[in-house]
């Protein structure tokens, strides 16, 4: 109690303890800053993940389109005149 007293009256040693607060702040608080760049980080690295990712996404859809169009129709035509023939003999 008597130091809640003390600082409330020494008035004049408030803003010498608020400029120190300021400089503590700026000087060795980099919370702000840190904060900032985790941020920015967080939001390239998404960014780039999503632009892979995207690319992944449409290679993988060529190939089942390709596999769809081209490849199974071969396997089906393959397999058909395996078939027949094995069924002949």
């Amino acid at each position: 109690d008597r130091r809640r007293e003390a600082l409330a009256t020494a008035s004049p040693i408030q803003p010498i303890i608020k400029d120190v607060g300021e400089i503590y702040s700026r000087l060795l608080d980099h919370r702000p800053v840190i904060q900032g760049e985790i941020r920015y980080f967080v939001k390239e690295f998404e960014e780039k993940r999503g632009l892979r990712e995207l690319r992944v996404l449409e290679n993988l859809k060529n190939t089942i389109f390709e596999t769809k169009e081209h490849v199974l129709p071969k396997c089906e035509q393959a397999m058909h005149d395996n078939l027949n023939e094995a069924i002949k003999r």
